[in-house]
């Protein structure tokens, strides 16, 4: 049994942290898709802007976990209200953006406590459907949660 994981929703004071975490993600997934050589800094900035912005609206939940030092891990869900279809009676679509987990603080069930947040959070709001893009680490943690293989084609455009 794995010792209880404190999970709290974010404040603006943890902002830093959060940019902090995203960065080690795109640093772990590697590639010039998430590591463009021409991506510069600026993003953070934008980055904070938007999770400040995230933070007081109720169409986003970022948690997190603290470490000693800063925090730990981070996870972010976001609803957003699509049209519904046969398959999707609300229309409601939630997604998981970005799950990790500082490397000095994995294999602690820091990122599984994270995702049973969100996943209440998802129900209440009553979303049909969650998606999310699994790193290869991470994918066995989803699957064991009820994750599968998405029925759409998944492709993507850059202007």
């Amino acid at each position: 049994m794995r010792p209880h994981t404190d999970v709290r929703q974010a404040s603006e004071d943890d902002i830093a942290e959060l940019v902090r975490l995203r960065a080690l993600l795109f640093e772990d997934l590697g590639g010039d898709f998430f590591n463009p050589s021409s991506a510069g800094d600026d993003w953070r900035g934008e980055l904070a802007a938007v999770l400040k912005e995230k933070l007081a609206r109720d169409d986003a939940r970022i948690l997190v976990v603290d470490g000693d030092d800063g925090l730990a891990a981070c996870g972010i869900g976001t609803v957003e209200q699509w049209f519904p279809g046969p398959h999707s009676r609300n229309g409601r679509i939630g997604h998981v953006i970005g799950v990790v987990t500082d490397p000095a603080y994995r294999r602690r069930g820091h990122s599984r406590a994270i995702m049973l947040g969100l996943l209440d959070w998802f129900r209440e709001r009553e979303a049909v459907r969650v998606d999310l893009y699994a790193s290869r680490e991470g994918e066995p943690l989803y699957r064991e949660l009820g994750f599968f293989d998405h029925p759409d084609p998944a492709l993507c455009w850059r202007p």
